[in-house]
């Protein structure tokens, strides 16, 4: 039977994992994931890339009294209101273009701080637009165990590096590559799975201290191949059909097949 394994979110793009028990899922996807990200003193995108450690900050967003607060690993805690005053800005993501508002106040000069350039902290004007592509992202159990056998490790593989939406049990390695187009039934949501997730350097950086520790791309490339020539893929993207709760245990149906 397939089910929830994981939950994984982070109200600022590219800090540290939260791992909630349960999310909501809307048109947005989990409305508070992504909900912020960073820009640099030129409005570019920030990415993971850019500064690995920076996964070592965690996040914790209130939406119902708009305060955020940013926990720094020398024990530090920023925290302010969530509101968005500042400059307008528009935003590259890979293509898209998303608009938002800077948060002002101390969040991004303590980031600044601890990543050595000046960054701005921007809040996305409509949830689901901090993420890279589609607003929900699924990844076996199976398919990481598969990675770790194919890479001849013996140690557990961290499936967090991915830094995926849902994570599953109870299928095949590699499973859900096969149910593009198809529609799922996850708790009390339903979502149509679309095509795969192609990966970059984030993640072969350990999920805990941003340090490269493991060559993931070389290893899925080395089994998997490429996609269109340049692609390495590894889970996939999902939309939203019908809004509701997802919870850790929650079955993975397929909806209207036998």
């Amino acid at each position: 039977m397939r089910t929830v394994s994981r939950l994984s979110v982070t109200p600022v793009k590219g800090l540290g994992l939260l791992h909630p028990e349960e999310i909501e899922l809307d048109d947005g996807g989990a409305p508070e994931n992504r909900r912020f990200y960073l820009v640099d003193s030129v409005g570019f995108l920030f990415s993971g890339i850019d500064y690995g450690p920076r996964v070592r900050v965690r996040p914790s967003y209130d939406p119902s009294g708009e305060t955020l607060a940013l926990a720094f690993p020398d024990g530090k805690i920023v925290e302010g209101s969530a509101l968005a005053d500042g400059d307008e800005v528009t935003t590259d993501f890979y293509g898209r273009q998303v608009p938002g508002r800077i948060v002002e106040g101390a969040f991004g000069d303590a980031l600044s701080r601890y990543v050595g350039k000046t960054l701005r902290l921007v809040r996305a004007n409509r949830p689901g637009d901090g993420c890279d592509v589609q607003t929900v992202t699924f990844l076996s159990d199976a398919s990481v165990d598969e990675l770790r056998r194919q890479a001849q490790r013996d140690d557990p593989l961290d499936e967090r590096r991915f830094r995926m939406l849902i994570g599953l049990d109870g299928c095949a390695a590699h499973e859900e590559d096969t149910w593009d187009g198809r529609l799922l039934e996850i708790g009390e949501a339903r979502v149509r799975v679309g095509g795969p997730v192609a990966r970059c350097a984030t993640t072969t950086r350990d999920p805990s201290t941003g340090e490269r520790d493991f060559d993931t791309l070389r290893a899925i490339k080395n089994y998997r191949g490429l996609r269109e020539g340049k692609n390495i893929d590894f889970g996939v993207y999902g939309d939203v059909e019908k809004p509701g709760r997802v919870r850790i245990g929650d079955p993975v149906e397929f909806v209207g097949e036998d």
